[in-house]
């Protein structure tokens, strides 16, 4: 059983991490966000780059926040495997 959750655990950060990345990739073609595919990117993952975003000080027109999320669900994802 302790295998089972180990896996969706993983699946789940790997889910995230991809729709994170696929919001940072989106933003180079689409940087206003006005197609719906980068509206839904937007929603899915605004929950956890918000926070992260309040916590990191502005770079100017950088945004870290996408990059430390990444991070951290990599690690939590490796962690779990």
């Amino acid at each position: 059983m302790g295998s089972f959750v180990q896996v969706f655990l993983g699946a789940i950060f790997g889910i995230l991490w991809l729709l994170v990345l696929g919001r940072v990739l989106i933003s180079w073609i689409d940087p206003t966000g006005q197609s719906r595919m980068a509206s839904l990117l937007v929603q899915a993952t605004e929950p956890l780059i918000a926070p992260v975003r309040r916590v990191i000080p502005s770079t100017g027109m950088f945004d870290l926040s996408s990059l430390v999320v990444l991070l951290v669900l990599g690690a939590l994802s490796r962690a779990f495997l």
